[in-house]
């Protein structure tokens, strides 16, 4: 445990609360709160008394309330297939630990979210890495790279798409060609899905393509996901997992032993979410569009800055993320995440998250503009 990576995002957050002069862009959370309709949903649970355990997997209306999203957004997905989880980080942990054993051979696409990029660690596997590719007009993956790494006796394969902190997005033909590799080798495929909805790469309100449009049921992948982006429900802490059906007895065993089941009025908010929010989703990627934007509109006139959509910025002379992030909050009142929270391969940028108003997002790229200005 202490060869763990501690995350470099938390240290800066928990050395930032309470002081009002900063202003906060380092934590991937919008400055909106949960909608209305959700948060009464779960006020209404909790006045009607659901205080008490449920069902290891969820609640059945939740479970097929999910079952039908998934199949509307991607292809048919029983219910039986659906695990509710306590966040969608613990999805992650929950499917790595049912499918990992200690010393097994797992890759990662990086630069990858901090906490994804322990939990194989945790249970003792080996990680090694592939890192996407920057160029001014996007990020890359080079699949020949990604195949050579997926040798033979790869346990698993962990893809984020669209990825924190790069934004870079699957296409439909590495998606494809990624799961028939994965397939001829035996090898599991972990799907992160947490930003599918938050994609701006098509039509306004398209979904991002995935490797859950063309697997098959039964088969070993795995899609993890949260009600967290799409829903602005961050500090509700509520996931859910698709996985082949004959492991949903066997993944409900170990949330029985990690954290029993989700409480009930969380997923009655849920199934608020799910019932109500298409719209209140729609508008809110249209607002993170706009955001996007305007950030880089902002940030190509501060020196030295270049950005990659949609806002891991590279830094010139930058050599140690961690300590220029510090010295941004000390000096201007700037959060943001460094790079190298997201891995080595993260070294030299820093993540910015635009889920914020107009006004905040000038602000804060004015005070990146004074620190640049004055040396930093």
């Amino acid at each position: 445990m202490r060869a763990l990576t501690a995350s470099k995002i938390r240290e800066l957050f928990n050395a930032g609360l309470g002081r009002s002069d900063v202003l906060p862009f380092w934590v991937g959370e919008p400055d909106e709160p949960t909608p209305e309709y959700i948060r009464r949903a779960g006020i209404a649970s909790i006045e009607a008394g659901e205080l008490h355990y449920t069902h290891n997997l969820g609640i059945p209306e939740l479970r097929d309330a999910l079952a039908a999203y998934a199949t509307r957004l991607r292809r048919p997905v029983d219910p039986g297939s659906i695990a509710v989880t306590s966040a969608g980080v613990n999805g992650l942990m929950l499917v790595s630990q049912l499918v990992l054993d200690p010393g097994d051979r797992v890759v990662q696409v990086v630069p990858l979210w901090p906490n994804l990029q322990e939990i194989p660690k945790i249970l003792g596997a080996q990680v090694e890495t592939v890192a996407l590719e920057f160029h001014a007009e996007g990020w890359r993956l080079d699949l020949d790279r990604l195949f050579a790494a997926l040798t033979p006796g790869t346990r698993a394969l962990y893809v984020n798409s669209p990825n924190n902190p790069t934004g870079w997005t699957l296409d439909a033909p590495a998606a494809r060609a990624i799961l028939a590799h994965c397939r001829r080798h035996g090898i599991w495929l972990f799907s992160d899905d947490a930003y599918e909805r938050l994609y701006f790469g098509g039509a306004a309100g398209e979904l991002a393509p995935g490797i859950m449009d063309f697997a098959e049921a039964g088969e070993r992948v795995i899609s993890t996901n949260t009600f967290s982006k799409a829903w602005r429900m961050t500090g509700w802490r509520l996931g859910w997992v698709v996985v082949p059906p004959t492991l949903a007895d066997d993944l409900g065993k170990l949330i029985e032993y990690n954290t029993s089941c989700a409480p009930v009025f969380v997923q009655r908010a849920a199934l608020a979410a799910l019932a109500q929010g298409e719209p209140e989703v729609q508008r809110s990627v249209a607002r993170l569009h706009h955001a996007r934007d305007l950030l880089l509109d902002l940030v190509a006139a501060v020196p030295g800055v270049t950005a990659a959509r949609p806002a891991f910025l590279k830094i010139d002379g930058m050599t140690d993320s961690l300590a220029w992030c510090k010295d941004l909050v000390r000096e201007v009142g700037l959060g943001l995440a460094p790079g190298s929270a997201f891995g080595p391969e993260g070294e030299g940028y820093v993540r910015w998250c635009f889920a914020a108003g107009d006004a905040r997002l000038r602000e804060g790229v004015a005070r990146l503009a004074r620190a640049r200005t004055a040396g930093l």
